[in-house]
């Protein structure tokens, strides 16, 4: 804590509150006792500028494009990890030795199969559902299948909760998929990695030996690597409120998964994709850039810029090199990628984006790498939630170890009627 204070003059009297200075980032002026001295809140809609909590999992410098781990940068994990031991390190602080992620690993693994009950579950949705849908039903439901793991004032119960929902997300979500497409459900292949048998249950089927490509199972990877976590964004926040309360893990991770579901949250790359798709070829490029700049059409750049980035979005160049890998492995020849490409450069090269900021992210690229692999746009959002969920456990228990954790309460600037009378039905 520093020894610095800042100070609030309201109607005359100063008050004096701590600076908190953390290990990287800006200062924190501590205001937890404001209403208690002054009878005064702060006012800031959207949480811009409130640190709502303390943390050592994630970093962001939005004007750097700086994305840490742990205090791991980003690309490095991409580049050198797996999401298994990037899952670890969020989950325990360190990378692990070899010994401590086969076990990790293992223990993953053992708990990939869902209740058989769940089967009956999944067909009480129609075929249509979309897959955001199932999964924050099916999350919910988990509750009622585990109570062995709900005393959240057990670290015990906190450590196998938080594995089985990192464990059971994807057979989750390739279920969701599955039941769609009304194909059978595949059990988990505990032979294969993570994301092998993740791709295999979406799209093996039983009659037929799957065949995995390295280069989808390694672009897969990196997708799940690079939406592990992202700070207090909406949905973890939203986890962490939930969780503030008591509630068990199942139904803070569904709570998340519903606010992830919102266009302006988790639907960017479909967003993104389906913006590439209407411009089409890359010859029609300039009257699409005309038309963002125009404020009167209500045409937006998919894809282009972030709420906490002002820089290029150090995801983003991991998912271009990783797009260019998938293409060339699977041989796939997409005016949408070529598209991109010269969107990218001609955004990047245009003053108007440059004095806005408005740099790809990691939408941008990640909607065109799994539509190439074969996901339909509906499942982008479920794949987001898959790969976020060992963010959000690890948010929660960081939240729950917390010895400091109150219930989540934010106050408001009322700005309706003040007091007044009932009026009876013939006096209105």
């Amino acid at each position: 804590m520093s020894d610095n204070k800042a100070k609030l003059d309201i109607n005359g009297t100063v008050h004096d509150y701590p600076v908190l200075k953390g290990s990287v980032g800006p200062d924190v002026v501590d205001i937890r006792k404001l209403y208690g001295q002054t009878g005064a809140f702060t006012f800031d809609p959207g949480y811009k500028s409130t640190a709502s909590c303390e943390s050592g999992l994630t970093y962001i410098d939005g004007e750097e494009g700086v994305l840490l781990h742990r205090g791991y940068p980003i690309g490095q994990l991409a580049e050198n990890s797996s999401f298994m031991e990037v899952s670890y390190l969020l989950l325990n602080g360190e990378l692990p030795q070899q010994q401590e992620l086969d076990d990790f690993s293992y223990t993953i693994t053992r708990h990939t199969m869902l209740h058989d009950q769940l089967r009956q579950f999944y067909q009480g949705f129609r075929r249509d559902a979309h897959p955001m849908a199932i999964m924050c039903g099916v999350v919910g439901a988990l509750s009622a299948f585990y109570h062995d793991s709900t005393d959240i004032s057990d670290p015990e119960h906190r450590k196998i909760s938080s594995h089985r929902l990192i464990a059971k997300m994807p057979t989750i979500a390739a279920w969701a998929y599955k039941y769609s497409v009304g194909q059978p459900f595949l059990q988990p292949q505990n032979d294969l990695s993570y994301t092998g048998n993740f791709l295999r249950m979406t799209f093996g089927v039983p009659a037929e030996e799957y065949e995995l490509h390295p280069a989808v199972e390694q672009a897969m990877d990196r997708i799940f690597i690079l939406h592990a976590d992202h700070e207090q964004n909406a949905s973890t926040s939203t986890v962490r409120l939930a969780g503030s309360s008591g509630a068990n893990p199942f139904a803070c991770v569904a709570a998340g998964i519903a606010c992830l579901w919102g266009p302006a949250h988790g639907g960017a790359n479909e967003a993104a994709l389906n913006m590439l798709k209407e411009i089409g070829t890359p010859d029609r490029i300039p009257h699409y850039i005309e038309r963002a700049k125009d404020k009167n059409d209500p045409f937006r750049l998919m894809g282009f810029g972030h709420r906490v980035y002002k820089n290029y979005d150090p995801r983003a160049a991991v998912m271009q090199k990783t797009v260019r890998e998938v293409f060339d492995a699977l041989n796939v020849k997409d005016p949408v990628f070529e598209t991109a490409l010269a969107l990218e450069e001609i955004a990047l090269n245009d003053d108007y984006f440059r004095e806005k900021k408005l740099f790809p992210n990691v939408d941008f690229y990640s909607g065109i790498i799994l539509s190439a692999i074969g996901f339909p746009t509906t499942m982008f959002t479920a794949l987001f939630a898959l790969a976020r969920t060992v963010g959000w456990v690890a948010q929660w228990n960081e939240m729950i170890s917390d010895p400091g954790q109150v219930i989540g309460r934010p106050r408001q600037l009322y700005t309706g009627p003040t007091e007044r009378d009932y009026l009876s039905m013939d006096k209105r």
